[in-house]
């Protein structure tokens, strides 16, 4: 792959990254100093209240007194326990994400003849406009999914007759076509990326119009299209699980900021895409991913509680992971005693590993989990309630079924662009403000100085060519 990114020496980097630090660092105390809700977040860990919304609740514990308290953790949809739904759906022997993806947007259940006319919308929306795949996707490779999803949904803006019309009916009509639309550009592009950076065969199938989103997904990324039916409902549950997590999480919050503008519906959901990307965010999947596999290759006795104490105990340390000191997969902004969407995907996980290579993996992240909040406390002295969350099992999940994974952050987007739409048309027909919190200046004032007599200088020649290299 070429570039159009000119290369910089690393003298004048250094010279340039030497005064950006300089003008740009921050007295920490001055956080305390005026007060500032850093990450818009209060003393105690709550989120700062920034708005209401009647899309989704996410509960972990309960204030009495001034003082948090932890509780088991509850998500629910338009007021309905989420749990719930999919235990329903599970107990009937039906696909959900797409009744999830119906309740997020219009509010209620949905009956059974609206149910099957908007399975019938997604499956006639899914289809992307003509040579987009080969003039969005294929002339552009990425070597990260996320981006080339963010780029092809803004790419969508110019094959919309009528993009910028804020009303409810065109932003329902372009949010249902990106909710039908995105599981195809994410196996796309992993297609067009395996070709590039992989070396391997392309391969890409047509949806079919009487899959569920879980089964056309399925059907996109296996080369043989062939997947059974308890897989597709396995994904469905990972679909129902990350459909939606309030209006504060950063992605949606994201959506949200973006939508006060007035903006189109294209760029409000490419800048969720951004958001989600992030290893703190949707990211994090990978990298709870990446450091069981670490353990696991590391750990001679997978058994041995002993061993993977002192692994964790590494990690925490910082001589071990990725050097962040942090157990992926562990603790939550919000949920204090357990993750609801944690505990149903360690639950399928153990019905769908007995007997399969995949068990003493799938033991071993118990005991991760188990062992966690001791070597924490141990640690750093912290004794607060520490569960898994969502990251703990799904790579796992998406690992089983043969889900690559470049795709687990971009599985997460495919699920979670329902809860944004939910959160775009409810921003925008309600709200009626622009999102705009302040920030104070501690910049002091300066007087200007004439440019020949000014002191300090950046380095000269900060572009070289290639070919002077």
């Amino acid at each position: 792959m070429s570039t159009y990114i000119k290369y910089i020496d690393d003298s004048s980097m250094e010279s340039l990254c030497k005064v950006l630090g300089k003008n740009n660092k921050i007295n920490p105390d001055d956080f305390n100093r005026y007060n500032v809700k850093r990450g818009l977040r209060n003393s105690d860990g709550t989120g700062v209240m920034a708005g209401l919304t009647r899309v989704c609740s996410v509960e972990g514990y309960y204030i009495n007194d001034g003082e948090r308290l932890p509780k088991e953790g509850k998500l629910t949809y338009r007021g309905y326990d989420m749990s719930e739904i999919v235990k329903n759906c599970q107990k009937e022997n039906r696909f959900g994400f797409e009744e999830v993806v119906w309740l997020l947007i219009f509010g209620s259940l949905p009956t059974k003849e609206q149910l099957e006319m908007f399975n019938a919308t997604l499956a006639a929306c899914r289809e992307l406009p003509d040579d987009f795949i080969e003039d969005m996707i294929m002339k552009a490779p990425s070597p990260d999914i996320m981006n080339k999803m963010a780029r092809s949904v803004l790419a969508l803006y110019s094959y919309d007759s009528n993009p910028d019309e804020t009303s409810v009916k065109n932003m329902l009509s372009q949010c249902i076509h990106l909710i039908a639309q995105l599981p195809a550009i994410m196996s796309y592009a992993y297609q067009v990326k395996r070709r590039t950076y992989y070396k391997k065969s392309m391969y890409i199938h047509q949806p079919k119009p009487e899959h569920s989103t879980a089964e056309t997904i399925l059907r996109f990324t296996r080369a043989d299209r062939n997947f059974t039916d308890a897989e597709a409902k396995l994904l469905d549950l990972c679909l129902c699980i990350h459909a939606e997590h309030g209006g504060g999480n950063n992605s949606s919050f994201t959506t949200r900021v973006i939508s006060s503008s007035g903006t189109d519906t294209y760029s409000a959901i490419s800048a969720a895409i951004g958001s989600l990307k992030g290893p703190r965010h949707g990211g994090a999947n990978i990298k709870a991913h990446n450091m069981i596999n670490e353990i696991y290759d590391n750990v001679k006795n997978h058994n041995s509680d002993g061993e993977i104490y002192d692994y964790l105990k590494k990690i925490i340390n910082k001589e071990a992971g990725d050097g962040s000191g942090l157990i992926y997969g562990m603790g939550h902004a919000i949920y204090t005693l357990s993750d609801p969407r944690a505990v149903l995907l360690r639950e399928k996980a153990g019905e769908f590993v007995k007997g399969t290579d995949y068990e003493e993996r799938f033991h071993l992240i118990n005991r991760i989990e188990e062992l966690s909040p001791q070597v924490f406390a141990d640690v750093k002295g912290v004794k607060k309630p520490l569960c898994a969350n969502v990251d703990m099992y799904s790579g796992l999940i998406y690992e089983m079924l043969k889900i690559p994974v470049d795709l687990f952050t971009p599985m997460f987007a495919v699920a979670r662009v329902a809860g944004w739409s939910a959160h775009r048309i409810e921003e925008m027909t309600t709200a009626g403000r622009i999102i705009r919190p302040a920030y104070k200046s501690v910049a002091l004032s300066r007087k200007y100085v004439p440019l020949d007599d000014r002191k300090e200088t950046v380095g000269q020649g900060i572009y070289i060519p290639r070919e002077q290299r």
